[in-house]
């Protein structure tokens, strides 16, 4: 996998969309279109219609989270987290 796109509530959170980009060290590419599942549900009626024949062209981004982060770094920091929560 090279990307990955994201849509939904979550998708707004961008320090979320880092770590996704981080921990799957993929490409995560937000839609711009947040809520897309009624339009994907349009989209699939217009293809199997005949309306669209692409419906890659109507899809747009609104930003791209490149992996930056170590994900051994970034799992040793989970680890040390739940250590620290299982003491108290």
């Amino acid at each position: 996998m090279t990307e990955l796109r994201v849509d939904g509530a979550a998708s707004s959170n961008n320090l979320f969309m880092q770590l996704q980009a981080d921990v799957a060290r993929v490409r995560v590419v937000r839609s711009a279109i947040s809520e897309t599942t009624a339009l994907g549900a349009a989209y699939l009626a217009g293809l199997s219609t005949g309306f669209y024949k692409d419906i890659d062209a109507h899809w747009k981004a609104d930003r791209v989270f490149e992996p930056q982060a170590d994900r051994t770094a970034l799992r040793e920091q989970w680890r040390e987290a739940i250590a620290r929560v299982r003491q108290s």
